[in-house]
């Protein structure tokens, strides 16, 4: 099986690298600045060459404040990138593994999201991601897409590695305990779709839309906690974390007050249960500070 991998450098991809495949599988991925997605004649002709057999868009732009003056530059890679990967697929038979996020909805329901609940994006990323999976949907009928949230790895950048680089230096940091969501290792999430891609060359497939996000909600005041809590041992260091408003913290960009995805479809249809957002941040914390 060839798999090729769309945004292989980010977060997502290199985990999907680092992640179990079947034997026999080739993995080829690409990723600025060698391969920018925006140009469409230029990925076209990459995939051409690979010729693979499952296609995975790890890709996006995911500055959320920058999207707010960025929204051209938001569209291009989140819909546009999207809707040229889904219609080559298309036009070749593959099936097409598409990443999407929590932030297509509003924060507004006070129950877990589930994959058929209306959308409201609050801001330009939001909206250009919710593009994005309406583009895949209408080119792409072989699909997945995974919705998740608060994704963070060891490398990157991302709030687990945030609060770790600002703890460093600071004895106080100020972080917002008002918005609620599901935090997601990028690794966890790369072993769900290095199993359920494979099997998407069956066309019996149960494709569509999915939710999967680490076990637990938590707020970021609270995930914050729980890293510096985890790293004083190997940092020496425990700066107090003082929780704050949302208004506290004005930001360019409007956030979902309580964005926590109900991943019951994916553990009903498929039989994948995802764990504990807390194992999944110390198997993380345990590769950011090997023991010695």
């Amino acid at each position: 099986m060839r798999v090729f991998v769309a945004g292989s450098r980010g977060q997502l991809g290199t985990e999907l690298s680092r992640a179990v495949w079947p034997e026999g599988t080739t993995l080829e991925g690409g990723d600025l600045p060698e391969l920018d997605l925006t140009d469409h004649a230029g990925t076209t002709a990459r995939l051409e060459a690979f010729r693979p057999d499952v296609l995975i868009n790890a890709s996006a732009y995911t500055a959320v404040d920058k999207a707010e003056s960025e929204r051209e530059r938001a569209y291009a890679v989140n819909e546009g990138a999207p809707r040229a990967l889904a219609t080559w697929a298309a036009s070749r038979g593959i099936p097409l593994v598409h990443v999407s996020t929590d932030y297509v909805f509003d924060g507004e329901k006070s129950a877990p999201y589930v994959e058929d609940d209306p959308i409201a994006p609050l801001g330009v990323y939001g909206a250009s991601k919710a593009a994005g999976e309406q583009a895949v949907r209408q080119a792409a009928p072989r699909h997945l897409i995974l919705r998740t949230s608060w994704v963070y790895a060891p490398h990157g950048a991302n709030f687990v590695r945030t609060m770790l680089r600002l703890a460093a230096d600071r004895d106080q940091l100020r972080v917002v305990h008002d918005q609620r969501g599901r935090p997601t290792s990028a690794r966890q999430l790369a072993e769900v779709i290095a199993e359920l891609a494979p099997q998407m060359r069956d066309p019996s497939f149960a494709y569509g839309t999915y939710h999967f996000a680490g076990a637990g909600a938590c707020t970021w005041w609270e995930l914050a906690s729980a890293v510096l809590d985890r790293a004083q041992p190997h940092t020496g260091r425990r700066p107090e974390i003082v929780p704050i408003t949302t208004a506290e913290y004005p930001t360019p960009a409007r956030r979902p007050r309580s964005s926590v995805l109900d991943t019951t479809k994916l553990e009903r249809v498929f039989g994948l249960r995802p764990a504990a957002w807390t194992v999944e941040l110390d198997r993380t914390l345990a590769e950011l500070f090997p023991r010695t």
